[in-house]
């Protein structure tokens, strides 16, 4: 696998995985269009074990935070921290129920599709838009509530559609739930840190069965610090600009790319 491809799909990976622009739909994409064969396993892992580890760092306030209210919660107080960790998880229950079934079920690369990619990236593009226009800024996570974050969760299910992003679907869920942008962006993120861990988890248990690598561990390494770079600005620059500029930039990019998806296929 050849340097250039890996820098390609390391930057891929990183700059889309917190964007509302679908992360998996570029990385389905990536090998099609350069002409490649698929990364295999090992590169997805590790891909997306620098963008996790760039979310943890970014955020490692919030995540020390976290862990110290896991702590508190086993003596019966709930902290700020554990406030949080409850929310995050009662967001998680639908994706993990309904992607081990698609697992179990070896349903996952069903949707797996040009023409899938072309037409979620479009459909996803209008409530993007519509909730960003219209919701109001006026919930922050300090007071969400467990049955709008548990709104978020059922909203996140859209993702195990490639082309719909996991961050695109639960930054709309949270901004027509009236949270700020900034902070629906936030939440979005914390959230990927369990979603992220499980996927890899899961590509883990693929390799150790003797699935194809794809690439050697060197390529892994350098693809996953280059992910991990790459996610980090993603995230910063995001977070700097989300207030002041919104999310019409990835509305007008969504239509774009599934635009030009359409007209590719249609040659």
């Amino acid at each position: 696998m050849s340097l250039v491809y890996l820098v390609v799909l390391a930057l891929v990976q990183g700059i889309t995985e917190f964007l509302p622009i679908s992360s998996s739909a570029h990385l389905i994409l990536a090998p099609s269009v350069l002409g490649q064969a698929d990364q295999g396993p090992l590169i997805d892992v590790m891909a997306h074990a620098g963008s996790l580890v760039a979310v943890l760092v970014y955020f490692w306030r919030d995540i020390l935070n976290v862990a110290q209210g896991k702590l508190a919660l086993l003596t019966g107080k709930i902290t700020p921290g554990g406030r949080l960790a409850l929310l995050v998880a009662a967001s998680m229950p639908p994706v993990f129920i309904v992607a081990g079934g698609l697992y179990a079920f070896d349903l996952v690369d069903a949707l797996r599709s040009p023409a899938v990619i072309a037409v979620s990236t479009l459909v996803f593009a209008l409530p993007l838009w519509l909730a960003d226009r219209f919701g109001k800024q006026t919930v922050e996570i300090e007071t969400m509530t467990f049955k709008q974050a548990a709104l978020i969760g059922i909203a996140q299910l859209f993702a195990l559609i490639p082309g719909a992003s996991r961050s695109g679907v639960t930054m709309t869920a949270g901004r027509a739930l009236g949270m700020k942008r900034s902070e629906s962006a936030r939440f979005s993120m914390l959230m990927a840190v369990p979603v992220i861990a499980a996927f890899g988890l899961v590509s883990g248990l693929e390799l150790a069965r003797g699935a194809d690598a794809g690439a050697s561990l060197t390529d892994g390494l350098v693809v996953a610090l280059l992910s991990f770079l790459a996610a980090w600005a993603a995230i910063a620059v995001l977070m700097k600009l989300v207030d002041r500029i919104g999310f019409l930039p990835f509305v007008i990019y969504r239509i774009a790319l599934g635009l030009a998806l359409i007209a590719m296929l249609a040659l």
